[in-house]
């Protein structure tokens, strides 16, 4: 090649604003344009006679070999990076994704390959970050639909839209916003959005009610604007149901006249904290109230029997208050530790024990509690298993599960208590044949002053299973169960032999 040529080549090849790398046979650099070098990092000429390996990172060289050989072979055009992912090295070593379309060539009977490479860095990040959006807006708790502007019929619908209604995707591209909001005819929805249509607005916000496949209904309020999707007009709804919303509102309206932007962001929080509290006092009321009462009755009676002969009526009602003084008690210290707990108040006093030493004081206890016939089978071999943990916490976990068990067991019920230990972590499990929990409420039986459907009649707090759980937790140990109603429940806790605090 001349020189003039060759200046001109070099002119013409450096006007590509992509990378050009021209290779020979052997995978040797020819050349490579201003362009390219840049995308990879090296200066002028840098690269001529360098192998094409240093272009290419060193997890794919073997793979790179093997095709450039066949390609060499069929001495045909090809592109590369449509369908998968290839990439290229810069001379920091950093890795950036790249397309590369491969031509061959023959010069002065010499073969060649022209490589034109595009650095899609740029593309690949806005790829990311249109799926990222996309599955937003697919995973979105909230529904969103997407229809046309003229035909009306749906184009996408996202998964919590299709799952509250029913429908699959199928379905529904058959199917306009009419078909599942029974209350407007076209004629009514399309005058509802008929500003948005003719951009005398930006967006439109209206209540509607929608009905599911089933048949079902649940009012919504819709958010609507107007948007493209490849060219076409289309309707964008976000769609939140408000079913919570509307009971609520009900309820409150009898009392508050007016309603405001800052209480429909705060109504689903608003009642929950209600409803604890409601739960919280009436619980108090009932704990407290009742014991009191027996308190204030055995005090009474105390002063009628005042013969000898009557010690042992006397003992009784000794041992009544005796009792309600101590439930009373152990309320409070369930309030206290709740405060600990909230406030991170809580030390823990960690210490080597043998299991068998608190295992004894708690069924000691226990037996104290039992109903007629009951009967706790003590574990088996547990005589040699020690731990390095807070031993109260231990003993507080272990006694409110067996307290639990005679509770809910009826007379003459076995209470079963396992203790297995291996490298790790110990496991306890609790096992009665007792009244159960209902499957509707085995989801909330850790939340604090929870009561089960069937177990509001019974004595308690619905706070020591919340308290046993957090402590666990804060222990790096875990509390779970299996229940079936009017058959039993079996608590399971695990705990590491040794605290990592």
């Amino acid at each position: 090649m001349f020189p003039e040529d060759q200046e001109i080549f070099n002119i013409l090849l450096d006007s590509v604003s992509e990378g050009v790398v021209i290779v020979n046979d052997k995978q040797t650099i020819v050349k490579v344009n201003k362009a390219g070098e840049q995308m990879f990092g090296y200066g002028e000429n840098e690269l001529t006679n360098q192998p094409l390996n240093v272009l290419i990172p060193r997890n794919y060289h073997v793979e790179h070999g093997r095709h450039f050989k066949g390609f060499v072979k069929d001495n045909k055009k090809r592109s590369m990076g449509h369908g998968r992912d290839i990439h290229g090295a810069k001379k920091d070593g950093s890795i950036f994704p790249i397309e590369a379309s491969l031509n061959p060539f023959i010069l002065f009977d010499q073969k060649y390959i022209m490589a034109l490479v595009i650095d899609i860095t740029e593309r690949k990040r806005l790829e990311q970050e249109r799926n990222h959006l996309t599955n937003i807006i697919l995973e979105s708790l909230n529904e969103i639909y997407v229809f046309d502007a003229h035909s009306l019929l749906f184009v996408s619908v996202n998964y919590e839209a299709q799952k509250n209604l029913g429908y699959t995707m199928d379905e529904l591209y058959k199917m306009t916003p009419l078909d599942i909001k029974p209350e407007f005819t076209e004629e009514d929805f399309r005058k509802k959005i008929k500003g948005l249509r003719e951009g005398e607005v930006d967006k439109i916000e209206f209540e509607a009610v929608h009905q599911r496949k089933s048949g079902t209904r649940y009012p919504a309020s819709v958010h609507l604007q107007h948007s493209k999707l490849g060219g076409n007009d289309v309707y964008v709804a976000i769609i939140l149901d408000i079913t919570e919303q509307k009971n609520y509102t009900q309820t409150l309206e009898k009392t508050v006249e007016v309603r405001t932007e800052e209480l429909k962001t705060a109504l689903a929080a608003e009642k929950e904290l209600n409803d604890l509290k409601t739960k919280f006092l009436s619980m108090v009321s009932h704990e407290f109230k009742t014991p009191l009462s027996g308190i204030l009755t055995s005090t009474i009676l105390l002063s009628k029997y005042k013969l000898t002969e009557q010690q042992e009526n006397r003992e009784k009602h000794l041992r009544t208050i005796t009792d309600k003084v101590q439930y009373l008690n152990s309320i409070l210290t369930d309030f206290l530790s709740v405060e600990k707990l909230e406030k991170g108040k809580i030390n823990y006093n960690f210490s080597t024990f043998k299991l068998s030493k608190v295992l004894n004081e708690v069924i000691y206890n226990a037996n104290m509690l039992l109903k007629d016939g009951q009967h706790i089978n003590y574990p088996e071999n547990v005589d040699d298993i020690s731990l390095y943990q807070d031993e109260k916490i231990v003993e507080l976990s272990l006694s409110n599960l067996i307290y639990n068990a005679i509770k809910y067991s009826s007379e003459h019920a076995i209470i079963d208590i396992e203790i297995f230990q291996d490298a790790h972590k110990t496991t306890f499990k609790v096992i009665d044949n007792g009244i159960g929990i209902p499957l509707v409420d085995q989801k909330n039986i850790f939340n604090r002053y929870f009561r089960a459907e069937n177990a509001l009649l019974m004595q308690g707090t619905g706070i020591g299973l919340n308290i046993v759980k957090d402590h666990l937790e804060n222990l790096n140990g875990s509390i779970t169960f299996e229940s079936v109603e009017n058959v039993g429940s079996t608590f399971i806790i695990e705990l590491p032999n040794k605290a990592q605090l």
